[in-house]
């Protein structure tokens, strides 16, 4: 199937990524949330983006011009529903991206493919309650999504070829990398990663070391660009903490049980660089640990 139009759901830091490099490699866009303000906001970040590529010499004046003007927004579902290739790029909770798909089915043209970018959520289960689960699967983009490189493709016990074969040559398109990961509770890079994150706040938790020293020991250590606590605040401790709870229940295995303190930080509403404070405190003009 050619693709040509594609619809975005959510309008958050993933969803103006997705619609970002979609409309850069020539894909018109259709962008909807649930609010206008959100909308607004997103298009605003998707120019401030854009404009510091063109900065960088990575796109042109003309191109930048050319793609923002491939990105419309809309609160109408039918309008997002009648696009090519739909991409649902809500919170991670799985009621909230079932309401979506269930709001979609009718409008949906008979060849429109179905897609989720959740981190770690049964793509499966979630094709099996629309019309066409051999035209769904997992369309994981990394965050930020314009300079990350990797494409999780996640395909459901029932995805076809011909659609796993259509978003790989999106992601051809757009210029990055895919990584096919079969229908496991958070694939290939969140099973990983989070765990990592995890043990990083059970290190803090049980006093073997403060932030600093935990960060600074990853970043200096194995030379990672972020430390572990510093980057669970960029991701989101909410977030962290929903893949956590995936990985527990979906694979029963206590190695995967979220740390006590991951939780009292989302339960004080700590989670991270979005609401200011999370492992570090950045209401000031350096960020600050907070432990």
């Amino acid at each position: 199937m050619d693709i040509h139009s594609i619809g975005v759901i959510g309008a958050g830091q993933m969803g103006n990524g997705i619609a970002h490099v979609m409309a850069v490699a020539g894909y018109d866009v259709v962008m909807t949330d649930i609010s206008e303000e959100a909308l607004q906001a997103a298009v605003a970040r998707i120019d401030k983006n854009m404009e510091r590529q063109v900065g960088r010499g990575l796109i042109s004046a003309e191109d930048k011009a050319t793609a923002m003007g491939r990105i419309s927004i809309t609160m109408d579902t039918p309008e997002v529903a009648q696009t090519d290739l739909v991409i649902e790029a809500a919170t991670e909770r799985e009621e909230v991206k079932q309401k979506i798909f269930d709001g979609l089915l009718p409008h949906l043209k008979p060849e429109t493919i179905l897609t989720t970018n959740t981190s770690s959520i049964s793509i499966t289960r979630l094709a099996s309650r629309t019309d066409r689960p051999e035209k769904f699967m997992g369309f994981h983009f990394m965050n930020p999504v314009p300079v990350m490189q990797l494409v999780e493709l996640i395909r459901g016990i029932a995805t076809d070829k011909d659609t796993f074969d259509t978003c790989l040559g999106v992601v051809d398109r757009l210029g990055k990398t895919a990584a096919s990961a079969e229908d496991f509770p958070a694939f290939i890079v969140n099973r990983i990663l989070m765990p990592m994150i995890n043990e990083a706040v059970y290190t803090l938790y049980e006093g073997v070391g403060n932030v600093t020293s935990i960060d600074r020991a990853m970043k200096l250590g194995t030379n990672h660009p972020m430390g572990p606590l510093e980057l669970a605040d960029f991701i989101g401790l909410d977030t962290c903490l929903a893949i956590m709870n995936v990985l527990h229940d979906g694979l029963a295995d206590t190695k995967y049980r979220p740390c006590p303190l991951l939780t009292k930080y989302v339960e004080a509403g700590w989670l991270g660089r979005k609401t200011q404070r999370g492992f570090y405190d950045y209401r000031g003009d350096e960020p600050v640990p907070t432990r």
